[in-house]
C-alpha cells in the first residue's frame, strides 16, 4: 500500500472538541497521526481555524500563541508546529484553512463570474469550497515520498456549537456522507470533569456535547475524554449508552508526566483498532511500533540534572507564545541528558525604569537572569522590552554566559555591541528610532510599510557560511550552507558590517547575495550566537536544532567535546526501563513536554 504510490481512496480522521476549548485537540490529533504512522500508514494533517483572519501572521501571540512559520512562508497556527514535530513532516500554508481564506477564495470566484449569475450563499458555495480545499490539500505529499498519504487527520479548531465554525461543521457533515462509510472517522475530544466535593466523574457535559454534534450532522466513532485520571468502568458504560458509542471506543486522555506519552496512551487503549475499523483498514495496517516514542518519553521523565535557561522576552506571560522555542530547548536538553528548567524573564522588568517604579520585580528578574546557565533572547515586534533585551545581551557578553539571540534577539546583540564596543551610544534599529544617527538595523528594501499581513521575508531561505572555523558551521556539520525559516522585515545594516567586524564581531553566515547578515558570533566568547532565522521551527524530537544543541551544551560545559566530535548525541538509542509510580501531573500544567518553569511555581 505504501510502496504503490498511496491508496486508491483517501481516508479521513476528523478531530473535534466539545465542552471547553484548550483540551489539547492539537496534541491529540498529532498523537493520532503518530499512532497511525506507527501502524505503517502515511499521514498528512489539516488544521481548520474558524477565525476571519486570512492567516495567523497579524495576530498577537497573546491572542493565539506563537505564529508558526512553514517552509513555503505560510504563517499558521501553532498546532501545525505540533503536527510537523510529532510526524516529522513538512506542511504547506494550505494545510491551515481559515474562514478568511475560504471566503476570500469564494469572493474572488464570484468577482471573476465563475458562479454564472447565481446567488452566492454559505450553502452550497462556502461549504463546497471547504470540501474541495480539504480534498485538494489532502493529496499534497508532506513526508518527502511521492504520491499522496494514506490518511489525512483534520482538526477542527474551537468548540462544537461555536457560531464561527458552523459553515465548517455543515461542510464536514456533508463531507462524511460524500466520502462514504469506511473512509471517515470522527474522534470527539470532550471533558469529563471531576467535582472535587464528591470526587465523581461527571458525564453530562460530554452527553450534551455529543448531542450538539449529532444535531449538526456529525456522528462520533470514538470519544476521547480528557480527565485527571482514567475513566471508571461505570462512567464508560454510561457514556456509551447515552452517546451511542461502543465502550471499547471510549478513550481516556488522562494526565501524564509529558505529552510524548500520548501516542502510547492511545495505543494501550486500542485507539488504533477503533480508527482502523472505522476506516476499513484492520487487515491492511500492522500493529503499531512505538518503541522509540516510549523510550523517549520514559527517558525524559528520568532526567534529574538541571540546565537552567533564562528566556528574556516580551510575551513571557503566555508560554504558548514561545512554544517552538520551548520544544527546541527541550529536544536539545533531552539529547544531552539534562532536565530543562526555563526561567521566564520579562524583558521590561530588567530595565532601569522598572528599578525605579517596581524595585521588587526588577530584583526578581535580575536574580533569575544571573542564576541562569544560558540566556535566550527570542524574536518579537514593537519597542516594549527592547532595552531590557539589550541589557540581557550585554550581561551575557560581559560575563561570558552562553547566549543565543533569534531574529530580534540577533539584532539587539548587534545594537548592544555597537553601543558598548564601537561607542555609538545612540545605535538602534530604525524600527524603534527612525531618526537614529547610527542605524545598526534597517528596514528591508522589499518590505511594505502599508500592508503588514504576509509582507515580511518569510519561509525557508539559504544561509551560506562565511567562516568554516566557527561554532555555528561546526554545529551544522561543516556544511557550506543551511536552509532555515525566516520571519522578519528588518535586517542588520550592511553599511555597518565592516566596522562591526573590525571591532571583533563575526558575521559567519550570510544570504546568497552576501549583503544580508544571517548569523553573528563573538569568536572569543564561550557561546555567543545570533541568527536572523528561526532555527526552532525545524527542531524535532530526537533531531534537535544545531544551535539550540550548542546553547544547551555550552550551558552544561559540554560544547567543546560536541564541536570536536561533530556528533549529535541522541540518548534514545537503547531502551530505558522506567518504573512508573502512578502519580500523574496535569496536561494543563505541562504544555511544553515536561519543561519546568519558575512561572508561579508550576510546570510550563
Amino acid at each position: 500500500m505504501n510502496k504503490g504510490g498511496g491508496m486508491k481512496k483517501m481516508k479521513y480522521v476528523l478531530v473535534t472538541g466539545g465542552v471547553v476549548s484548550g483540551l489539547g485537540k492539537g496534541v491529540t490529533a498529532s498523537s493520532i497521526g503518530v499512532l497511525l504512522k506507527a501502524c505503517g500508514l502515511r499521514v498528512t494533517s489539516i488544521k481548520i481555524d474558524p477565525y476571519l483572519n486570512t492567516d495567523a501572521g497579524t495576530m498577537s501571540p497573546f491572542e493565539h500563541g506563537e505564529v508558526y512559520v512553514l517552509d513555503d512562508g505560510g504563517e499558521v497556527d501553532l498546532d501545525l508546529g505540533n503536527y510537523e514535530r510529532f510526524l516529522d513532516i513538512k506542511l504547506t500554508r494550505d494545510n491551515n484553512i481559515t474562514t478568511g481564506k475560504i471566503y476570500q477564495a469564494v469572493i474572488d470566484k464570484e468577482r471573476r463570474g465563475d458562479y454564472l449569475g447565481k446567488t452566492v450563499q454559505v450553502v452550497p458555495h462556502i461549504t463546497d469550497a471547504i470540501q474541495e480545499w480539504i480534498e485538494r490539500v489532502a493529496l499534497i505529499p508532506v513526508d518527502g515520498q511521492p504520491g499522496p498519504a494514506d490518511v489525512c487527520v483534520i482538526e477542527l479548531g474551537g468548540t462544537i456549537g461555536d457560531i464561527e465554525s458552523m459553515p465548517f461543521t455543515e461542510a464536514l457533515g456533508q463531507f462524511s456522507y460524500r466520502v462514504g462509510a469506511g473512509n471517515f472517522c470522527l474522534i470527539h475530544v470532550s471533558l469529563v470533569p471531576v467535582i472535587s466535593a464528591v470526587g465523581e466523574q461527571k458525564t453530562k457535559p460530554t452527553q450534551h456535547s455529543v448531542r450538539g454534534l449529532r444535531s449538526l450532522g456529525l456522528t462520533p466513532n470514538i470519544l476521547a475524554c480528557r480527565s485527571t485520571s482514567a475513566l471508571e468502568e461505570n462512567v464508560k458504560q454510561k457514556l456509551s449508552q447515552f452517546c451511542h458509542v461502543p465502550a471499547e471506543n471510549i478513550i481516556t486522555l488522562y494526565d501524564v508526566p509529558n505529552i510524548w506519552h500520548l501516542p502510547s496512551l492511545l495505543r494501550d487503549q486500542k485507539a488504533h483498532e477503533g480508527i482502523l475499523g472505522a476506516l476499513n483498514l484492520p487487515g491492511v495496517a500492522r500493529e503499531p511500533n512505538l518503541k522509540e516514542w516510549t523510550s523517549r518519553a520514559e527517558f525524559c521523565d528520568m532526567l534529574l540534572e538541571p540546565v537552567r535557561i533564562a528566556v528574556v522576552g516580551k510575551y513571557t506571560g503566555l508560554s504558548d507564545s514561545y512554544l517552538s522555542l520551548l520544544k527546541a530547548l527541550l529536544h536539545a536538553s533531552v539529547s544531552l541528558r539534562k532536565k530543562l528548567v526555563v526561567d521566564w524573564v520579562p524583558a521590561s522588568d530588567i530595565e532601569d525604569e522598572t528599578a525605579r517604579e517596581n524595585p521588587d520585580a526588577y530584583k526578581a528578574a535580575w536574580k533569575l537572569l544571573k542564576g541562569a546557565d544560558g540566556v535566550l533572547v527570542p524574536g518579537g515586534f514593537g519597542d516594549r522590552g527592547v532595552e531590557g533585551k539589550i541589557l540581557a545581551a550585554k550581561y551575557a557578553r560581559e560575563n561570558r554566559i552562553p547566549f543565543l539571540g533569534i531574529c530580534l534577539g540577533m539584532q539587539i546583540a548587534v545594537i548592544e555591541f555597537a553601543r558598548s564596543i564601537l561607542g555609538l551610544h545612540d545605535a538602534n534599529s530604525t524600527e524603534f528610532d527612525p531618526d537614529t544617527k547610527s542605524p545598526c538595523v534597517v528596514f528591508m528594501p522589499e518590505g511594505s510599510k502599508t500592508h503588514l499581513g504576509g509582507t515580511m521575508r518569510l519561509g525557508s531561505r539559504r544561509t551560506y557560511f562565511q567562516v568554516m572555523d566557527s561554532k555555528s558551521a561546526k554545529l551544522y556539520g561543516n556544511r557550506g550552507f543551511v536552509d532555515e525559516r525566516h520571519r522578519h522585515r528588518y535586517e542588520v545594516n550592511p553599511d555597518m558590517v565592516s566596522s562591526l567586524e573590525d571591532a571583533g564581531l563575526s558575521f559567519t553566515g550570510k544570504d546568497e547575495t552576501g549583503q544580508r547578515m544571517e548569523i553573528v558570533e563573538l569568536p572569543n566568547h564561550p557561546y555567543y550566537i545570533g541568527t536572523q532565522f528561526h532555527p526552532e521551527f525545524k527542531s524535532r524530537p530526537g533531531k534537535p536544532s544545531a544551535l539550540f544543541l550548542g546553547l544547551i551544551a555550552a550551558a552544561c560545559g559540554q560544547l567543546d567535546p560536541l564541536l570536536h566530535t561533530h556528533k549529535f548525541p541522541n540518548g534514545m538509542a537503547k531502551k530505558i526501563s522506567l518504573y512508573q509510580n502512578g502519580n500523574a501531573t496535569k496536561f494543563a500544567k505541562i504544555p511544553a513536554d515536561g519543561i519546568y518553569s519558575n512561572c508561579n511555581g508550576v510546570h510550563a
